[in-house]
């Protein structure tokens, strides 16, 4: 293990951890409680630790925090290879033993999610309970009943094409377009703020994220979550955001209890990213369960 000083590129109390020759960054707050388990947020696509920002300054008063860069993302190196799900569901796993010592609640947004219900699922020993918010993933059923038609297999075969990929990477980190797809994905437009843009836009100039854009882009489809939640032995908190327009949140809901009927869950007037768009809801709503659990 080894951790490295902060750079002119962290955030306050932000670290970096050496993981397979990469450098993974973190960021930690709070005091370990001998009563309940530290929590470990974990990011969505595009986004990094900075996305739980609002989340990390109100719990740290009642649990250990920590937050993770996942490789390809962030200040995380952006390094040449196949990324997915048994890559992220590797990093996570070593980062709990390695560098915070014990099994944790893991919190994960959107692909955040799915990387951490991996975790949870197939390194049971890492983890003490999983809190998904708008998680993404695959279900079997789903993968069946949605085959592409031949226009939009044309469409797939052309973006996987490097050249075309790179293109759709630069027009899709332009800052004024980060801004329209957060305005659509944000139910609270006031969270769409001039620092949100940049969170996102910065870790884009980094050499090599065109190169994760499209590796993400081209990558099998993994586990199915119905698949995962068969392995699931954790207690389970789903944190919808409703007006979330990339998915059919009661539609999902109903998926995730159809294979894992034990499951507490809340639906909320916010879009993909409840955590950051009413954090102090989603706050309470976290103290409340792992205090109870």
């Amino acid at each position: 293990m080894q951790t490295a000083d902060l750079s002119s590129n962290t955030s306050p109390n932000g670290q970096y951890w050496q993981w397979q020759g990469h450098n993974i960054y973190y960021v930690q707050a709070g005091k370990k409680r001998s009563n309940h388990p530290p929590i470990l947020f974990i990011h969505g696509f595009g986004a990094s630790t900075d996305h739980w920002q609002k989340n990390i300054a109100q719990l740290q008063e009642d649990f250990e925090v920590w937050a993770v860069d996942l490789l390809g993302f962030g200040r995380s190196a952006k390094a040449k290879l196949q990324y997915g799900g048994d890559l992220w569901r590797d990093q996570l796993k070593d980062f709990i033993t390695e560098i915070i010592g014990q099994p944790v609640v893991l919190a994960g947004n959107s692909l955040g999610g799915y990387a951490s219900l991996c975790v949870a699922s197939q390194c049971p020993e890492t983890c003490k309970g999983v809190i998904l918010l708008n998680s993404a993933g695959p279900f079997s059923d789903t993968q069946k009943a949605s085959k592409p038609n031949k226009i939009q297999t044309a469409i797939r075969s052309i973006l996987l094409q490097p050249w075309a990929s790179y293109l759709l990477f630069q027009y899709m980190r332009r800052p004024n377009n980060i801004r329209k797809t957060l305005n659509k994905v944000y139910y609270n437009q006031e969270a769409v703020t001039d620092k949100l843009v940049n969170d996102i836009y910065r870790p884009s100039c980094d050499a090599g994220a065109a190169q994760v854009f499209a590796s993400v882009f081209k990558t099998p489809q993994g586990e199915t979550v119905d698949n995962l939640l068969q392995q699931l032995s954790h207690p389970l908190l789903m944190l919808w955001g409703e007006k979330d327009p990339w998915m059919n949140t009661q539609e999902r809901g109903q998926q995730y209890r159809k294979y894992y009927p034990n499951l507490t869950e809340y639906y909320l007037e916010a879009g993909h990213c409840p955590h950051d768009e009413i954090p102090d809801r989603i706050n309470q709503i976290i103290k409340d369960w792992i205090m109870g659990s």
